[in-house]
């Protein structure tokens, strides 16, 4: 048995979530779990650098710097609340901050300090898991699918598990045991955007600001116009393209509109185009489980399972034995699992990679 920690702090730039897992072969438990959140001066960094910007290459590192102050305090975290120690866990698994991602130019940036983290912790980091997958034609992204497989796949089921970050992902487990994936489109990143711009706040909790709401028809169908959505997979997204200069861009050709009804109409955006993309590549599936932030919006999940239909069932993976908010950071737990043993942490059915290879590369203590 081994002992590994996953770290992941995602598009929504909130902060780290952390998981320390235990690995006996391929059978994962989950020992403990912690969130550390990013102070507000971090945030505002780490969107600033998502497009380009004076001094930006010494301003990217010293964000680096400061995330890896940041995922230390997580294992620190992780570590008090389980009573292991340093020398118990393996290595640490750590994502990074993705800040650029484009693999249709060969490549794709998250921002981290592995080699301070290391210090920091005393225990081997393990980073940079998508780089070999774009070298080897890949699109880096989605890879959470593998390890749904390995998590949430049963025989003679065919099930979807749908990621709702900041973009949205899904990964069809089919019954046959193949699996494909790819990220649908915005899942909390415009919501988010637009609240803060209106409110001040960091998320709308729940799906509270968006219930007072109304759907805007034509504005919907405006935002459903979007090239990326009708690309055929593989493909992958972010804050590259879903932005709210973006969004700014579309509401310019429409007529004005109450800011709660944009964002009600930004809540059913996210629905139906991981809805359409669930009944395009996963129909037939017994149920679909939700997991990410947007598992705790009870706005978004009534309109997905709206779009869906009564017919299929939609629940949060915490039907499954996990809470929707840790099943990320046990992904990069599993995937320095699978880059210790030497073992493809990647679907090429998936990423469109030209095979499998081991992701990740290693910062020894």
């Amino acid at each position: 048995m081994a002992l590994y920690i996953g770290l992941m702090s995602g598009t929504s730039l909130d902060g780290v979530d952390g998981a320390l897992a235990q690995f006996n072969g391929e059978a994962i438990t989950t020992l403990e779990a912690a969130y550390i959140a990013f102070p507000p001066s971090l945030r505002a960094e780490l969107m600033a650098l998502q497009a380009s910007g004076a001094n930006e290459i010494e301003r990217e590192a010293l964000a680096a710097n400061q995330l890896a102050q940041y995922y230390a305090q997580c294992v620190a975290e992780l570590l008090r609340e389980s009573g292991k120690q340093a020398q118990d866990v393996r290595a640490v698994a750590v994502h990074g901050q993705t800040i650029r991602h484009r693999p249709e130019l060969g490549f794709t940036r998250q921002t981290n300090n592995p080699a301070l983290l290391a210090e920091l912790c005393g225990i081997d980091v393990i980073a940079d898991f998508r780089s070999r997958d774009i070298a080897a034609g890949g699109q880096g992204a989605p890879l959470v699918p593998a390890f749904h497989q390995a998590l949430f796949s049963k025989q003679g089921q065919a099930r979807v598990v749908a990621n709702i970050g900041g973009i949205s992902n899904i990964s069809v487990l089919s019954r046959d045991g193949r699996v494909a994936g790819f990220d649908t489109g915005p899942g909390n990143v415009l919501m988010d955007g637009w609240i803060a711009r209106h409110r001040r706040q960091e998320y709308d909790a729940d799906g509270a600001w968006a219930a007072s709401g109304k759907v805007i028809p034509d504005l919907l169908a405006e935002l459903l116009k979007e090239p990326y959505l009708a690309l055929p997979a593989p493909k992958s997204t972010g804050r590259d393209l879903f932005h709210l200069d973006w969004l700014d861009a579309r509401l310019a050709v429409h007529r004005p509109a109450a800011p709660e009804d944009v964002q009600r109409t930004l809540t059913q955006y996210t629905a139906v185009t991981l809805a359409d993309a669930i009944k395009a590549y996963g129909g037939g599936a017994d149920a679909v489980y939700i997991c990410g932030g947007g598992a705790y919006n009870s706005v978004l999940m009534d309109a997905l399972g709206t779009e869906l239909g009564k017919q299929v069932l939609v629940a949060s993976t915490q039907a499954l034995g996990v809470a929707p908010n840790r099943v990320e950071a046990l992904a990069f737990a599993w995937l320095g699992y699978r880059f210790s043993e030497r073992l493809a942490g990647n679907l090429p059915a998936v990423t469109g990679a030209q095979g499998e290879r081991v992701l990740g590369a290693l910062y020894p203590r």
